[in-house]
């Protein structure tokens, strides 16, 4: 165990410690641009949240109680089964203050509502519905992953926490056709052709993957209840109060009763009932954008409703959080538009505050001081001015993340929790969660059980789940770290600032690979003679004196705000 110690003190000393041989920029004088960013469009917020991604089945198990109820059993090809993790374990954690502890402004959970029953066996081996994403019932919790009253239970916690949580929300697909799964009325889904991606027409009016329904989100001709639905709601008992409620509420919206606004009502029933209090949306590219603006009207009005009902119970003035999964979508170009070939759309314009950049991951294989850059052009006076994005290492369905093995774990999270722009942790990276997994196929290898037992066994976890927490609090402290503007200070060592104005303002300057011992980081401009300074990093005080701050601690990076 000492020999571990000492080989990731070593880690840490290559990483942070090692002073870089380029030559030092004239910028050495401490000349900043006095250029800042101002609070304006997207709160700065989301605009620097940290939302923590996890599969719900596989985070944490609270209860083996529910892991095998309506007749699933563990018999799916390698993780494809459920794993037993379910909302009484995330509580569990949440009250524990394990995402606290880690800087989480908000929790992105996979969908918890009922999962199709049976399974699919179409090239991956026996795949159940673990991973949420195959819905049977909008209106339910799958009992795989506990009760009504428990998700309520961790809603609560969370909120209780000051962490926001966002659901999960799938409207472009049902789940797959199974021996006790029946497809959906044709009025309702259809299941061809299969996309080919080629220009609008063959990426939304398709099924993504053969076997995989697509509900017609495009029709506004009205529908009936589902057959399988209507007698699994009469068995239960619900049946007339579920019609009721749909009565009700296109009486009031007077909407269409289309097949896409029916699910509307359905997942937006929750954020009424419970003060979610946002959505993740899935395979949005997937359907015509002008649903999600209709989507997030019902949304908004629904949560403040709830706020006005249950006062006290969020303890800020944000307002509904809209992000979205437009499969493609990256930083860079003159556009903030995605392109489907033979047109653009502006998902920003359709109920969105952020998208998912799906650049970041290449990004990040950039000096740290070029994909700054880049993200600062971009975020700050260029397309993506006064809205948000949300970057990620890894995640559940990207087979090609930054650091697939893993040997970059330390700087995956540098390069992550201080890049301009919201950040999305994949649950393990801050612990190193194999994302190869011998004799798994396909996703499946990126969805393995959160390796909590590492963290109580390996030194060498411990020390990089620190890392992740040093940066994931300076970063929740400090918006301007992904709201402010970027600006290069020194290159060698290297250090940076980055600043926002306006009506909560914050500045924080930030050194890398200084080496270890005292280090002296000019400030520039940024911070004024005699400002008492806090090392998130290492948890010293220093005052600026002569346009420099003087650090004595054993790491190679300082986290420097007021």
């Amino acid at each position: 165990m000492e020999c571990k110690k000492l080989l990731f003190a070593l880690v840490l000393l290559l990483v942070f410690g090692c002073k870089s041989d380029k030559p030092k920029t004239t910028e050495d004088s401490g000349d900043v641009d006095s250029e800042t960013a101002v609070d304006t469009g997207v709160s700065p917020f989301w605009k620097n949240a940290t939302v923590y991604f996890l599969l719900t089945d596989r985070f944490a198990n609270g209860s083996t109680e529910n892991d095998q109820p309506l007749g699933r059993k563990p018999d799916g090809a390698l993780l494809r089964s459920f794993e037993g993790g379910d909302l009484s374990g995330l509580t569990k954690k949440i009250q524990e203050g394990y995402f606290n502890e880690l800087g989480v402004d908000a929790i992105w959970m996979t969908p918890v509502w009922e999962q199709i029953q049976g399974f699919t066996d179409e090239g991956t081996g026996k795949t159940y519905g673990y991973h949420g994403y195959w819905a049977k019932d909008w209106t339910a919790i799958d009992p795989n992953f506990g009760t009504e009253a428990e998700f309520a239970a961790m809603i609560d916690a969370a909120h209780a926490k000051g962490i926001k949580v966002l659901m999960d929300v799938v409207i472009n697909h049902t789940g797959p056709v199974t021996d006790i799964d029946p497809v959906w009325p044709d009025s309702w889904v259809r299941t061809e052709p299969t996309c080919t991606y080629k220009d609008f027409e063959t990426t939304v009016v398709c099924t993504l993957v053969e076997n995989l329904p697509d509900i017609k989100t495009e029709s506004n001709e009205a529908v009936e209840i589902p057959q399988g639905l209507a007698e699994k709601w009469k068995t239960e008992g619900r049946l007339k109060a579920e019609k009721a409620s749909l009565d009700e509420f296109f009486t009031r919206t007077g909407l269409p009763r289309s097949p896409r606004h029916h699910i509307m009502k359905w997942v937006v029933d929750w954020v009424r009932k419970y003060g979610i209090d946002g959505f993740r949306i899935d395979t949005a590219k997937h359907t015509e954008a002008e649903i999600w603006a209709e989507l997030k009207k019902e949304a908004e009005a629904a949560f403040e409703a709830w706020k006005k009902e249950n006062p006290g119970k969020i303890k800020d003035e944000e307002d509904f959080y809209m992000v979205g999964e437009v499969y493609g979508f990256g930083v860079g170009g003159d556009s903030r538009a995605y392109s489907f070939g033979d047109r653009e759309v502006d998902f920003y314009d359709n109920g969105f505050e952020s998208l998912i950049n799906f650049s970041f991951k290449s990004d990040a294989n950039m000096d740290y001081s070029k994909v700054f850059a880049k993200y600062n052009t971009a975020l700050n006076g260029g397309p993506l001015n006064e809205v948000a994005i949300l970057n990620y290492i890894a995640s559940h369905d990207d087979g090609q993340p930054f650091d697939p093995t893993r040997s970059r774990a330390f700087e995956a999270g540098t390069k992550l929790m201080l890049s301009p722009g919201g950040v999305q942790i994949y649950y393990g990276d801050e612990t190193a969660r194999p994302l190869i997994v011998p004799g798994a196929n396909g996703d499946a290898n990126l969805r393995s059980f959160m390796n909590w037992e590492d963290i109580e066994q390996n030194d060498s976890t411990k020390l990089l789940l620190q890392h992740w927490q040093k940066l994931g609090q300076f970063r929740q402290a400090n918006k301007a770290v992904g709201a402010g503007v970027h600006q290069d200070i020194q290159a060698s060592p290297y250090v940076f600032s980055r600043t926002l104005n306006g009506a909560s303002p914050n500045k924080v300057l930030v050194g890398l690979d200084l080496g270890t011992g005292q280090k002296e980081i000019p400030v520039g401009n940024t911070f004024a003679n005699g400002t008492v300074l806090k090392d998130y990093y290492s948890g010293q005080k220093a005052e600026v004196k002569d346009g420099k701050v003087i650090v004595d601690s054993d790491y190679g990076i300082v986290l420097l705000g007021e």
